[in-house]
């Protein structure tokens, strides 16, 4: 392709051609993989002449709104609008409507060449755009306001975003340092829950952790995957990123449960008995006997609920005006698992849109309109499912609330969703389906990652007014006290993988809108009250953890990975205070599966590694551990009597606290660890890298909650931690 072609075409999509890896090294993305993103963005590359014209037709479309769809700028400093006219407008006196949020309207008349400033000129076809920057005559309150330009027929509307410069910082970060646990909700054991965790066993644990001293409690992401599909497990390939998972219901916990006479006749048949131990006592979360259990019993809580709706008018006016205010996202989830569960009985393989019958692939086809009036009740049993579950989720933070926790739950936000979901379904312009998301090769995956996410389209996202991202931050701050955004570097730049790549390092960087998205971030954040945590590991690029500190978002700081220049182990004490500290994460060992090298082993096992790599994985591991040991030593946080040679030491509770302890001292506002070090686990939940080869997603704690709590070394340990923070 001619090189200044490929430059504009790269420019225009947001393409990064080079980048510097995980270790430090330069590295060149080949032409042949930049092509290939751009035909996923739907450029002919192979017809230069066509190609060319589909970059203009884009570039035109944009000049040829006067307004953008779309402008976020800061409070508190001169509000700018830009205009983009053609030539022959430009004397041409325009009027502006301006409306706040609060309902407020300013009117508005200008002349761009006597009241702006020009500030650049395009030609296309022969034709002059020109834009002005003009600056608007009132101070705006931060929020969601709304420019509308009409000119005869023609009429443009802005989105004019006005941010805070910071995420929100609750006062007592000024008073003391705060701790928590992280849980992926399904992993739990209890002598209540139906073989996961559920919200009921969430508002035990906040419970039991209060009683500690503990400020938080950290879930994976609880967002709505496939209950036509449980064993799309996945917590990080969702179907939708603003609705919760309907698994983690608490059946007992829900209206009508002691009341209903079909429940109880379910619930009490020897086979449900049965199917209830079996899952119970399952090693690994089985997800269709779950849902087998779960399903049937929710039916008949929704038909007792329907039935009853006049004896609970309360709770029959909250679902009636939880539906008005979720709209059609609502609707058009529950549309979509309604029509899942009817396609895939007729064939297993109907795993999600892109292969249904062609009349199903849109939302607003002639069929599915037809079905959705068909199955109109089956629809609003979806939305009530949402209803209850947003329901339990609040009383859970209400809860943590009043037992002192000053956080609560701390969420987590994925990076995206699944080439299956509801969201590419009904909004499938925003999606490049020809690539995926994921991560060049670096520590965590030395293959390299693709996680079979497709990204959103950047110029989409801006047409679209950042409305899905402002959708998405709002639903995932609701009942919550802090939101942990997963890869969190996505907000600057995300690494696409071409579909039908050899490798996922076959990929390369494409760019997105940050400042824009970090503005709207702490706009929704000021607005909940809601801590914000990136998760910046991996390959980070030079700057973003200052651009984020600016925003008040607080850095991840894991134990393992802060190496000094030395080899040696940074103290945490060191750590900058506007972060988290944690020893390990869901895609890394536990610490007993790290001193051990159970990594390593699954590693192996599954092919993550080459045999000739593994000799020194093993040696650099057994380096790294005798520098953590002597770490450990040298801040007196072990016995001068524990043996000072790794050699002759293995993860002991001893050694396991030790590390927790000396973590807990240090200097990150806040701490987060994970049950599993509590209860001495080898296994881990995830491997980074693999699908079938390990049960991701499956693996159960091997304590109950009620067990855990019973723990004293532990308790002992959770109030050490808890003095170590006030202290």
């Amino acid at each position: 392709m001619d090189k200044q072609l490929l430059s504009d075409l790269i420019a225009f999509t947001g393409i990064e051609t080079q980048f510097t890896d995980a270790w430090g090294n330069q590295s060149e993305v080949a032409e042949k993989n930049l092509l290939t993103l751009l035909a996923a963005q739907g450029f002919a590359v192979d017809n230069e002449a066509l190609a060319r014209e589909q970059l203009l037709e884009r570039q035109q479309d944009h000049w040829e709104q006067m307004l953008d769809p779309v402008s976020v700028q800061k409070a508190g400093q001169d509000t700018h609008i830009q205009l983009k006219l053609p030539i022959a407008l430009a004397n041409t006196a325009l009027e502006l409507l301006l409306t706040t949020e609060q309902g407020k309207t300013h009117r508005f008349t200008l002349t761009a060449t006597e009241d702006a400033d020009l500030n650049q000129v395009v030609v296309f076809d022969g034709e002059e755009y020109q834009q002005y920057q003009w600056t608007l005559p009132v101070l705006l309150d931060q929020g969601y306001h709304s420019v509308r330009l009409t000119l005869g027929e023609l009429e443009f509307v802005q989105s004019l975003i006005i941010t805070p410069s910071a995420c929100f910082k609750p006062a007592e970060f000024n008073k003391q340092k705060q701790w928590g646990v992280s849980v992926q909700l399904y992993c739990v054991r209890s002598e209540q829950n139906w073989g996961i965790g559920d919200f009921a066993d969430l508002r035990f644990l906040l419970g039991h952790l209060a009683q500690q001293g503990a400020d938080f409690v950290g879930l994976n992401p609880i967002h709505a995957l496939y209950p036509a599909m449980p064993e799309s497990a996945s917590p990080y390939s969702p179907s939708s990123r603003r609705w919760l998972n309907i698994i983690y219901l608490a059946a007992p916990q829900m209206p009508g449960f002691d009341q209903c006479k079909q429940v109880q006749q379910l619930i009490n048949a020897p086979g449900f008995k049965q199917q209830l131990a079996a899952a119970r006592a399952a090693e690994w979360v089985d997800y269709t006997a779950v849902t087998r259990l779960k399903l049937p019993v929710f039916k008949a809580l929704y038909q007792w609920f329907i039935e009853h709706q006049s004896e609970h008018a309360e709770l029959a006016h909250a679902f009636s005006v939880f539906k008005q205010q979720s709209g059609e996202s609502l609707l058009q989830m529950a549309l979509y698992d309604a029509i899942h569960a009817h396609l895939i009985q007729k064939d297993s393989h109907a795993w999600g849109w892109p292969v249904w019958p062609q009349a199903w692939q849109k939302p607003d086809s002639d069929e599915v309109l037809a079905f959705a009036k068909a199955h109109a009740d089956e629809l609003d049993f979806y939305c009530y499912l949402q209803f209850i579950a947003r329901e339990q989720l609040a009383a859970a933070q209400a809860f943590a609330k009043q037992q002192g926790m000053l956080l609560g739950l701390y969420r987590d936000l994925a990076v995206g969703v699944s080439e299956a979901s509801t969201e590419i379904w009904g909004n499938p312009d925003l999606y490049c389906r020809g690539a995926s998301v994921g991560a060049p090769p670096d520590i965590l995956g030395p293959k390299g990652q693709n996680w079979g996410l497709p990204p959103m389209l950047p110029y989409q996202m801006f047409q679209q007014a950042y409305r899905p991202m402002i959708d998405l931050f709002r639903a995932n701050m609701q009942n919550s006290g802090a939101l942990r955004i997963d890869h969190v570097m996505a907000l600057l730049r995300l690494w696409w993988v071409p579909k039908g790549a050899e490798s996922a390092g076959d990929g390369a960087y494409v760019y997105y809108p940050i400042q824009d998205l970090l503005g709207i971030l702490a706009l929704e954040s000021q607005r909940h009250q809601v801590v914000v945590i990136g998760e910046d590991l991996g390959t980070v690029p030079d700057g973003i953890r200052d651009i984020l500190a600016e925003y008040g978002m607080y850095s991840y700081r894991v134990f393992f990975f802060e190496k000094a220049e030395d080899g040696g182990y940074v103290s945490p004490a060191h750590y900058p205070v506007q972060a988290m500290a944690t020893l390990t994460t869901h895609d890394m060992p536990t610490l007993i599966g790290y001193w051990h090298c159970g990594d390593l082993h699954l590693g192996k096992e599954v092919g993550l590694y080459r045999d000739d790599q593994l000799p020194g994985l093993f040696e650099s591991r057994h380096k790294d551990k005798q520098k953590i040991l002597d770490s450990l030593h040298g801040h007196q946080m072990l016995s001068p009597n524990f043996d000072h040679n790794v050699d002759h030491v293995g993860m002991t509770t001893e050694l396991s606290h030790a590390i927790q302890r000396h973590v807990a001292k240090g200097s990150s506002q806040l701490l987060c660890l994970q049950l599993e070090d509590w209860m001495e686990m080898t296994q881990p939940v995830n491997i980074p890298g693999t699908s079938d080869e390990y049960p991701n997603w499956r693996r159960k704690l091997t304590m109950t909650l009620e067990q855990l709590a019973q723990q004293h070394n532990v308790n002992e340990l959770l109030q050490e931690l808890t003095r170590l923070r006030r202290g």
